[in-house]
């Protein structure tokens, strides 16, 4: 596939891109407080909307699942994270403003949607909050406390269904778990039991010796393990495995990258993951069948 470069017309930088379930729009969050929303096709893109209502950068923006309407979640240093939906086509209002947060939020994530619409947030005030839409139109909330206390940099969800369970069973509840970042250079897990979320790794997961930029957890597609990628303020990018409930997590250094590594994205079969590291290059690993990880691509930036 060509690359495509596409003209945002935001003043300052860009901090987050997300493609919305179709692969029709764009929406870009940026530090100049707003957010752009850009029809791509072919080789061609169009502006259709711009969203302002944070008094800050915003960090991060994140598209619900389409059953639930077109709905599109975004986070600031303001402390505030915004659901935005659109009524008529291009025409967005904030439908839900929450200011929980008393510092900036820094990553945001809605959960699978065999869970219902169900938004994770991470904040420099060390705490997880969880919004769940009710049926009547409010939110439910609920919390990780101090989950990492000198702040969260990153949340991630993990897949519906267990390891090694069918694709599409369906009898048992979805699992809800999530994954976070933070500045105290560790990777937490968390489960929710009876409406509680309690820590799910003992201990934390300790191999960075710099802040952690970002966590992703993979899809499993059936696959007997769970699998995060986490990447960090010290160049190094590591791969976390566990094979059943209850067993411990192991990490394994997927690439010292020498610089800063910002973000990583999974495909959605879950065997490729994108790095974005701080030389402004974007490389592409897969895992071979020795469990080595190897370069597939740079992509062209």
């Amino acid at each position: 596939m060509p690359s495509q470069k596409i003209e945002t017309g935001h003043q300052d930088t860009v901090h987050d891109v997300a493609m919305d379930y179709y692969g029709k729009r764009l929406a870009t969050a940026s530090s100049d407080h707003s957010i752009k929303i850009i029809g791509v096709s072919n080789n061609t893109s169009q502006h259709l909307a711009q969203l302002t209502g944070h008094q800050g950068p915003v960090w991060q923006v994140a598209w619900a699942h389409p059953k639930f309407g077109s709905l599109l979640a975004s986070c600031s240093y303001d402390g505030r994270v915004i659901i935005w939906k659109e009524g008529n086509q291009n025409e967005w209002t904030q439908a839900h403003i929450f200011d929980d947060h008393k510092s900036s939020v820094n990553s945001i994530a809605w959960a699978p949607h065999e869970v219902g619409l169900c938004l994770a947030c991470g904040s420099s005030d060390g705490n997880i909050s969880v919004f769940t839409a009710r049926a009547d139109g409010g939110w439910d909330t609920s919390r990780i406390d101090q989950a990492h206390p000198v702040g969260v940099t990153s949340v991630s969800w993990a897949p519906s269904t267990a390891p090694g369970a069918l694709v599409g069973s369906g009898l048992l509840d979805p699992v809800q778990k999530l994954c976070s970042g933070g500045c105290d250079n560790t990777v937490k897990v968390w489960k929710l039991y009876n409406g509680i979320w309690k820590m799910d790794c003992f201990p934390a997961l300790q191999m960075h010796t710099d802040w952690v930029r970002d966590v992703a957890w993979a899809p499993n597609l059936g696959l007997p393990k769970s699998t995060i990628a986490s990447a960090s303020q010290d160049g190094k990018v590591i791969i976390w495995t566990v094979g059943k409930e209850g067993d411990q997590w192991e990490g394994k250094v997927l690439h010292d990258f020498k610089t800063p590594v910002w973000r990583v994205s999974w495909s959605l079969t879950g065997n490729i993951l994108a790095v974005a590291d701080g030389n402004n290059n974007v490389t592409l690993w897969k895992e071979a069948v020795d469990g080595e990880w190897q370069q597939v691509t740079t992509v062209d930036s």
